[in-house]
């Protein structure tokens, strides 16, 4: 009998066998779970050594004025600190019973006053500067620097003021002296590291008809009082005579670093 090509039939292959998905799920769980939670862990203790105690999320902060003062907060605290460590290190140095310390205490003694470590109080004059209000600011074609108030231009008011012969200056009732530092830090002010908001109030201690004249005379801050006249810009000035100005004593970082030349060996 003939065989007709390709009219066998060909065997089914057999379906496989269900697998048992449950335990592998459950094996993935015993393992993952630990390891989700090590990295948790991980990462949150990357963050609290990161942070300092501060916060990471500078988007709570809903304005300058709010992180200004968290700031300054905070550099109380360690003023406060340095404060008291200075005092124990006075009461230790005055018990030395030795004449040369005593000696050496004297002649430091005279020249507190002068360095500004002392509090002064007298007349004077007070001096305010502020930014353009807000939506002068937001609604305006001119250049947006004429409208704030710039670190240079509260340099330009305190060195008038030293100039008139202004014994203490203080700005934000701190107590500046030939060393402080006032920069620009965004919407803020710095002096010596720490964030002020504006409005500026600049104090000295002197004879207000003096100081009053020299602020009148500064060049730099004759632009300025023509700018702050200007309604298009509005920036403040506000310039008081004070019967009784207090300048608290200096109490910040008297430390002092400087380059020094290389000489030949």
């Amino acid at each position: 009998m003939g065989v007709t090509r390709g009219s066998h039939a060909r065997p089914e292959p057999e379906a496989p066998a269900p697998r048992d998905r449950s335990a592998a799920v459950r094996r993935a769980w015993r393992i993952g779970t630990p390891v989700v939670i090590l990295v948790c862990g991980g990462l949150m203790a990357v963050s609290a050594v990161n942070s300092h105690g501060t916060d990471l999320r500078p988007g709570r902060y809903t304005d300058m004025a709010s992180l200004a003062q968290s700031e300054r907060d905070r550099y109380q605290r360690l003023e406060n600190r340095v404060t008291d460590l200075n005092d124990q290190v006075d009461r230790l140095t005055k018990a030395v019973p030795d004449a040369e310390v005593r000696r050496y205490q004297r002649k430091v003694a005279n020249l507190e006053d002068p360095a500004g470590l002392t509090p002064r109080s007298g007349p004077g004059i007070s001096v305010t500067l502020s930014d353009a209000p807000t939506e002068m600011i937001n609604d305006t074609d001119l250049d947006p620097n004429l409208l704030v108030v710039h670190q240079q231009d509260i340099q330009a008011v305190v060195n008038a003021l030293w100039k008139g012969g202004a014994t203490a200056v203080t700005i934000a009732g701190k107590r500046i002296i030939s060393t402080t530092g006032i920069k620009c830090s965004g919407s803020t002010v710095q002096l010596q590291g720490v964030p002020y908001p504006q409005p500026y109030t600049i104090k000295a201690v002197g004879d207000p008809t003096t100081l009053s004249a020299a602020l009148e005379g500064d060049t730099y801050l004759q632009i300025y009082r023509q700018q702050a006249a200007d309604p298009r810009i509005g920036i403040g000035w506000k310039e008081q005579v004070e019967d009784a100005v207090t300048a608290p004593a200096y109490d910040g970082l008297l430390a002092l670093h400087y380059a020094q030349p290389i000489t030949a060996g």
